[in-house]
């Protein structure tokens, strides 16, 4: 079987993390999560991440309770490093080699980030988390997922959510929702689909990024997808 997939970026966001907790991290989802990696790491499939922050700060609602935007980026962009951090230290616990690279400065902690050493860690198999953001306030762990799956030529970027795809109205809100195997950049643009921001849309268009939508909840899904190589999720692409 051949598969599609040789290298991917994994976007994970913070609330995965968190698990049934709702704030913090949750080691059980944690280490599941990292299992499944790992599952997927050692069928030689190569794996960057960019992780979130949400379970500890989400940046819009400090600024509705009237934060400074850019000190509420900041706090979020520290928050995504604890959680990369904590991915490295299961993924290492059950023997996959990884690296943490951080857009900001983080020298005691993780390596800049610099993407011909990216490239390399990825080419000796090691798995490579990609840290704070773009280093900017005002662009979303989305956006930098986007633009790191560009910049290490990933062949799709894998957006890891709670639901099995793309759907016109709230799956959970509405049963009788229907799921979008496939959509273009243009149609999730129009649609305002709220799976990923409008920036990260309009940077997988432009560098023809697809983009599969998934349920990382689901026991065994990621191994799925890229080992099996099964339909599952939604689908962003021209």
């Amino acid at each position: 079987m051949t598969r599609k997939y040789k290298r991917v970026l994994l976007k994970l966001s913070g609330e995965i993390l968190a698990g049934n907790e709702r704030f913090g991290l949750g080691y059980a989802a944690i280490n599941s999560i990292c299992a499944e990696i790992a599952s997927v790491a050692q069928a030689e499939i190569e794996i960057a991440m960019v992780v979130g922050g949400g379970n500890f700060i989400r940046g819009a609602q400090a600024v509705d309770q009237g934060m400074d935007r850019v000190q509420a980026d900041n706090m979020g962009m520290l928050a995504t490093v604890i959680n990369a951090l904590a991915l490295q230290d299961a993924l290492e616990r059950i023997g996959m080699p990884t690296r943490v690279q951080t857009a900001i400065e983080s020298r005691t902690i993780a390596e800049p980030f610099i993407r011909r050493r990216a490239l390399r860690h990825l080419e000796k198999g090691r798995i490579v988390i990609f840290a704070a953001g773009v280093g900017s306030p005002y662009f979303s762990t989305d956006t930098a997922a986007a633009l790191r799956a560009s910049e290490i030529k990933a062949d799709c970027l894998l957006k890891a959510t709670k639901v099995n795809g793309i759907y016109r109205k709230d799956p959970k809100l509405f049963p009788d929702a229907e799921r979008l195997p496939s959509v273009s950049y243009m149609e999730a643009l129009q649609m305002q689909l709220g799976v990923m921001d409008a920036a990260a849309f309009s940077l997988c268009m432009e560098n023809k990024m697809p983009i599969v939508v998934f349920n990382m909840l689901e026991a065994g899904s990621l191994k799925k997808l890229l080992v099996d190589g099964a339909e599952i999720g939604s689908t962003v692409s021209d």
